[in-house]
């Protein structure tokens, strides 16, 4: 019935403390239904003085919280400030959203439901999430009598809290999560990453201009779809989802796009060109950090600062429309540009990987084949490709199927140093 706890309903009831300085447990004081609710201790009880608390023919509050469900069936009504607050009570009841895992739907669920109904003729909330459990490495239930719990403030310390938070934004709803810690190191990565895109991408905003490339056109067209995708699977609840689609995009993004362009928004190719390349990015930068602040909390209000006023969290959601309004509406044609560029420097760099070559190694011949609708494609993004593929000589060959010829350039001779005398 009681706990020594801090969070909780007090027991409304004090008890008076004898000359001996004994309290007198078997004579409570007791307020008025009118008076409720009571915190007894911060309250002081009728015909005492707050300065009494605690003394010898004073008083002293009951130290206990109830812990039971008639108290915690009516937590919307508590954090919404039932008796206390009508007006917020009325702005905020029924919520919309209650989280909680499964094991407690025929307690907590059934008895904060029956409460509602009977005491306001109403529903709590309108949508129920309900999650599973975090379970040991060997998928079974935590507990301290087994002694596989595994607490916090370690895991914050070794991998940060964007990291343990990613970790957790993965479990599905109604589905059990097992520990892993190996998770939250790539949480820590892709915060990581997206500290280091964000450095790039803000080293040289400008020169601006419209985002007249055709590579440019096609991320920006990408990344408004995503937003929409991962609006409607919020809507639904589908969190972990949005944070699987949204990382898939931004590593796709980093791996290509940014690879693809960075040449190019340097001014490799004009001023002209660069601010193509400079908006699409800053646009990009701005919609991401949104689609990614409820994840990773404190690396996107930190990237936020650098550029934006307030808090990313208290900033609008993002919108398509923010994106296509810069390209005049989703731009399909150009998706094929990015995709061919972005599967061709695929190509170069798994040769050079292979290779056991630098990223930076020239390539001296490099031979496309694709049908010719591709090609077409691919020339727009050619320029690009060119630079971030230290392509020297391009070779496009109408062909049924796809497939590419690397040939790297010859290593440089290495020279050898004086002989030993």
């Amino acid at each position: 019935m009681s706990r020594q706890r801090f969070f909780g309903v007090p027991f409304p009831v004090w008890y008076p403390i004898a000359a001996d300085g004994s309290i007198q447990y078997a004579a409570p004081i007791l307020p008025e239904e009118s008076q409720l609710p009571i915190d007894p201790s911060s309250d002081v009880p009728p015909g005492y003085r707050p300065d009494q608390r605690d003394l010898p023919g004073g008083f002293a509050g009951d130290p206990d919280v109830m812990d039971t469900w008639a108290t915690s069936s009516l937590s919307p009504q508590i954090v919404g400030g039932w008796e206390d607050d009508p007006d917020l009570f009325r702005r905020v009841f029924p919520m919309d959203l209650r989280p909680q895992a499964h094991e407690i739907i025929r307690t907590w669920l059934f008895y904060t439901v029956a409460r509602a109904h009977y005491e306001h003729d109403s529903l709590p909330w309108k949508t129920t999430t309900i999650s599973g459990w975090v379970l040991d490495p060997d998928r079974k239930k935590m507990s301290k009598s087994k002694g596989n719990v595994v607490t916090p403030m370690g895991l914050l310390e070794e991998h940060g809290s964007d990291g343990v938070r990613y970790w957790a934004a993965s479990g599905r709803p109604g589905m059990d999560t097992a520990f892993d810690a190996g998770q939250m190191k790539v949480g820590r990565r892709l915060a990581m990453k997206l500290l280091n895109a964000s450095r790039f991408t803000l080293a040289q905003a400008d020169p601006r201009g419209p985002v007249t490339v055709p590579v440019d056109r096609a991320m920006l067209t990408s990344l408004a779809a995503l937003v929409t995708e991962c609006t409607a699977l919020l809507d639904d609840c589908q969190y972990a989802t949005v944070l699987e689609r949204t990382e898939r995009w931004f590593w796709s993004f980093c791996d290509d796009y940014l690879e693809l362009v960075k040449s190019r928004r340097y001014g490799a190719s004009g001023p002209e060109l660069a601010g193509s390349a400079n908006t699409a990015l800053v646009a990009a930068l701005s919609v991401l950090l949104r689609l990614f602040a409820p994840f990773l909390p404190f690396v996107t209000e930190e990237v936020w600062s650098w550029w934006q006023e307030g808090s990313v969290h208290q900033a609008t959601w993002p919108e398509a429309s923010e994106l296509l309004d810069l390209i005049g509406g989703s731009d399909d044609r150009a998706a094929a540009a990015l995709e061919r560029a972005a599967l061709v420097l695929g190509e170069v760099r798994k040769t050079k990987s292979e290779a056991k070559r630098k990223l930076s190694t020239p390539v001296a011949r490099l031979v496309v084949r694709d049908t010719a609708d591709n090609l077409r494609a691919l020339q727009t993004a050619e320029a690009d490709l060119r630079s971030s593929g230290f392509v020297e000589q391009l070779v496009t060959e109408a062909a049924d199927a796809f497939s590419v010829e690397v040939t790297l350039a010859d290593p440089e001779p290495t020279t050898a140093g004086p002989a030993a005398s």
